[in-house]
């Protein structure tokens, strides 16, 4: 393999779909989709392209192994959250490469690992790899909008194409550091929280600006907003977050699990710790009011909440409701109920050639299963069995984690041919 040219190629690729603004809402996704599937046809593969909605495609294409073995999906989402471009330093659409970074909406999130997945697709099929597996080539929409017009709705409407064996998407991947320490910390996502948005909406009698008012809706909205905020959640540990902190104290980067009074010290210190460990509950969005002098009738507020496995949605909102005390303040759900999260196995041939090959191309690493506190695509799948892992192998550092939804996101040129170069490691040897 000349691996120089593939990066080039790949860069080249990157660059021009950065350039693709699949911003969501609305998405309008399907540009992505047929851009990367150019690429694919162009090496004679057939790919299908999935309309989920005007605009909305879903890609879909394979490469067929002899059968011995079930199919691995390699699935990456094409739409990325909105920008505030007031806040970038950079242009967010233009896939600008400088000092050895390359910047955009979807550097890490999650443009540059589709890349990473489609160079390994085309790889596969250059070298004529004698594979054992399929290997599905899957690039989504509205992932950052709840999957309903994704991830959600392929497994409702076309069951067919989500049926493999294993899959391999976001939610985990290498970074350079843990909790202040330098490491090599490689977290395979096995498992994730329920995702739980949930709308706050207070009512109140309307009135003009200029008099004293005892009913006013965004008062109302705001005192249950604080109360929120102010929650106190205590600390619950599962099977998956013991095994997590039991594989860092072996490698020296947690205080032994004995020894439980430090290691709850140590995670309330880590905000990326502490999530795994708590229902999580962030306000989002706040709208009230229609006019300066016009006291508003109604004021609603979103709220991003995350749960711990074993803790349903519909608890979670009966909890909310007894925290905020106020009949007055609805509170229900934003997104439609999209079922618990399913923890999978994590004792598998693709697990073991993830730490295999990161074991050997990463000096120290540490490779541990995990589970991620965003949401991700993998959810759906689980749910069905599947084994879905979220894994970017790659290195990333603080300043590159900070980009998933923040602003000025890139990755560097480093860590995007790491992971090219890694993604097709691991799913050669797994398929092979």
């Amino acid at each position: 393999m000349t691996w120089e040219a593939v990066f080039d190629e790949a860069l080249d690729i990157f660059v021009r779909y950065l350039q693709i603004d699949t911003s969501n809402p609305p998405g309008n996704e399907a540009a992505a989709a047929r851009f990367l599937g150019s690429i694919i046809e162009r090496e004679g593969i057939a790919c299908e392209y999935v309309e989920t909605a005007p605009d909305r495609e879903a890609l879909v294409a394979r490469l067929e192994g002899d059968g011995s073995k079930g199919a691995l999906m390699l699935c990456n989402h094409t739409d990325v959250v909105p920008v505030e471009p007031a806040y970038w330093d950079y242009p967010a659409f233009e896939g600008l490469i400088s000092n050895g970074r390359v910047y955009g909406r979807g550097t890490v999130d999650m443009k540059g690992a589709g890349v990473m997945q489609l160079m390994t697709f085309l790889l596969l099929k250059r070298n004529n790899v004698p594979l054992k597996r399929d290997i599905v080539f899957c690039a989504v929409p509205d992932e950052e909008a709840g999957s309903v017009w994704g991830m959600e709705w392929l497994c409702k409407h076309r069951p067919d194409l989500v049926d493999v064996e294993f899959e391999l998407s976001e939610g985990g991947g290498g970074s350079d550091s843990f909790n202040g320490q330098p490491s090599r910390l490689f977290s395979v996502a096995t498992n994730e929280k329920t995702l739980c948005w949930l709308t706050l909406r207070a009512v109140g009698s309307p009135g003009h600006g200029s008099r004293p008012h005892r009913d006013n809706s965004a008062v109302r909205l705001m005192e249950a907003l604080l109360k929120l905020n102010a929650w106190e959640q205590p600390l619950t540990w599962t099977p998956d977050t013991r095994a997590y902190i039991d594989n860092l104290a072996d490698a020296g980067l947690m205080p032994p699990i004995d020894d439980l009074e430090a290691v709850e010290d140590r995670i309330r210190r880590s905000p990326e710790l502490l999530a795994m460990f708590i229902n999580t509950l962030n306000i989002t969005m706040v709208n009230s009011g229609i006019k300066a002098n016009v006291i508003p009738a109604k004021s609603e507020a979103v709220i991003d909440c995350r749960l711990l496995p074993g803790v349903s949605c519909s608890d979670w909102i009966e909890r909310v409701k007894a925290v905020i005390d106020d009949d007055q303040v609805e509170v229900e759900r934003y997104l439609p109920d999209q079922g618990e999260m399913s923890s999978v196995d994590w004792d598998t041939e693709l697990y073991w050639a993830i730490k295999d090959v990161m074991s050997e191309a990463v000096e120290d690493a540490v490779v541990t299963p995990a589970m991620t506190v965003g949401g991700t695509d993998n959810r759906f799948l689980r749910q069905r069995g599947i084994p879905a892992y979220g894994f970017i192998p790659c290195i990333l550092s603080r300043d590159e984690r900070a980009g998933f939804h923040g602003n000025n996101e890139f990755i560097t040129l480093d860590n995007f041919n790491m992971g090219t170069e890694l993604m097709y490691e691991i799913v050669r040897r797994f398929a092979t």
